[in-house]
């Protein structure tokens, strides 16, 4: 009975460190991508169930057997939040694919590596803004796009003013510090 519960205790042990050695050695983007992909997917369906709203896809078939879709909903932010998630997700994928490639020098892997590390520090402080100015203006819905140098932010709300411009102005500078050229668009609620 001794030499099965050490035997036991011995593979347990040595599964736990094959275990650890994959995940140290494993592409850190890999799993997190695939987190943040469910994580967006409850958070999405979470904030149409809150709000109410329907999104209805309709998908009709061309003549060239190609599959097109329209989105009938009042709320464009979902399909807006799912595009750039959309060309951020293809441009994560390009730079890993450089990381992986055994034909890519050290600088070129490790620049790769630093543009990955941007695109999720972006996309986190663009999540972290829209939270903050949701919070403090009790807007309806916002959302924040950063594009190289320019940061584009859409509210949606009942009536604008330039008082909350500003101060949205000042929320986005305090957060992304180089950011220059910042707008700051109302879009009336129904």
């Amino acid at each position: 009975m001794l030499k099965k519960q050490t035997v036991w205790l011995l593979t347990m042990l040595s599964l736990v460190v094959v275990l650890s050695v994959y995940y140290v050695t494993a592409p850190k983007n890999m799993n997190d991508s695939v987190a943040f992909m469910n994580d967006q997917t409850k958070t999405n369906s979470g904030k149409d169930k809150a709000k109410g709203t329907d999104v209805a896809v309709q998908e009709t078939e061309a003549k060239d057997e190609k599959v097109t879709s329209s989105i009938a909903s009042d709320d464009v932010f979902t399909a807006l939040r799912l595009q750039i998630e959309d060309q951020r997700s293809r441009l994560r994928d390009q730079l890993n694919a450089v990381v992986a490639s055994t034909s890519a020098t050290a600088e070129q892997k490790s620049e790769a590596m630093d543009k990955i590390q941007q695109l999720e520090a972006l996309a986190e402080k663009e999540a972290t803004l829209e939270t903050l100015i949701k919070s403090k203006g009790g807007y309806e819905d916002v959302l924040v796009r950063a594009d190289g140098d320019t940061v584009r932010v859409t509210v949606k709300a009942k009536k604008s003013s330039k008082q909350a411009a500003n101060e949205i102005i000042q929320l986005v500078k305090s957060e992304l510090n180089d950011m220059q050229d910042i707008a700051v668009e109302f879009q009336p609620t129904k």
